[in-house]
């Protein structure tokens, strides 16, 4: 966002010094529509390609006096395999994260932009936007991509935020879904997951989730719901022990905020289903 098209040298127009709207998305609409992501992935004519690199898999639970959310680290284009080490994890503020599956490019220019727009909004407006409006900035922001998604270059984020205004501290942590039309989904169960291998992990997180379990029980699930993701779904990719690559998992409390779960925790994780799961094969 650096580079505003069409602007050079240290003048600024008197709109950039301007704060006629806490929206830097309407901002941007107006002063430079063609860094916004739905301008700039339009595609041709002749539609999306089968090359254009896609990611899954995205799961989220809650847990006592949390949220978490974590992804596989592939993306496919085709049935080839684009990328093995491709991050979907996003810290967004304080309190929320959010996950990204669909067409990768496009996902993560929106994520990047949606991060900016609450960082905006939060410096006009001098407080943080509610988890409700927080959710519904990027419902919008997901809707304005509906041009490029019929045209089968879709974007689905899946928000997980804790709620600071909550009556019940335990239960603070929400997990939201969005479809393509910027449709916003309140995802009650305490546990959710998107992309080509969503059905097997939903399937998995359903024995595992434990609304009452600590942070370090709800990890070990998500890794656990990913691993049968990829089992079952060629699109996601489950640890790889070779080249040490392992899930990205964010936990949401309200005493740490949003935080990325270190690598040497997730790996030990990762590793651990891996030799248990080896372990039964065996038997």
């Amino acid at each position: 966002m650096d580079n505003i098209s069409g602007h050079s040298g240290s003048a600024l127009p008197s709109a950039y010094l301007a704060s006629t709207t806490s929206s830097f998305t309407d901002f941007l609409r107006v002063q430079a529509p063609d860094l916004l992501p739905s301008a700039r992935s339009m595609p041709g004519a002749g539609g999306a390609g089968p090359d254009i690199p896609h990611g899954t898999t995205i799961v989220a639970s809650t847990f006592s006096g949390g949220v978490l959310i974590a992804g596989d680290r592939r993306a496919t284009s085709g049935n080839l395999i684009a990328s093995r080490d491709l991050e979907k994890i996003f810290v967004t503020d304080d309190y929320s994260s959010v996950g990204i599956a669909g067409t990768a490019g496009i996902a993560i220019e929106l994520v990047r932009l949606y991060i900016v727009e609450l960082a905006h909004y939060e410096k006009i407006e001098g407080v943080s936007l509610s988890l409700d409006g927080k959710t519904n900035k990027l419902a919008n922001m997901v809707k304005g991509n509906l041009d490029a998604a019929m045209a089968g270059l879709a974007v689905l984020p899946l928000f997980v935020g804790y709620d600071v205004e909550a009556r019940d501290p335990k239960r603070a942590g929400r997990i939201i879904s969005f479809d393509v039309t910027g449709g916003r989904y309140e995802e009650n169960a305490g546990y959710h997951a998107i992309g080509s291998g969503s059905l097997f992990a939903k399937s998995s997180l359903k024995k595992l989730h434990d609304p009452d379990a600590d942070a370090d029980a709800a990890v070990r699930a998500a890794v656990e719901a990913l691993y049968d993701a990829a089992d079952d779904d060629t699109a996601t990719g489950g640890p790889d022990l070779v080249r040490r690559i392992y899930p990205n998992v964010v936990t949401i409390t309200a005493e740490h905020g949003a935080v990325a779960v270190p690598e040497e925790q997730t790996s030990a994780v990762a590793e651990a289903v891996v030799q248990e799961r080896t372990e039964r094969a065996r038997r």
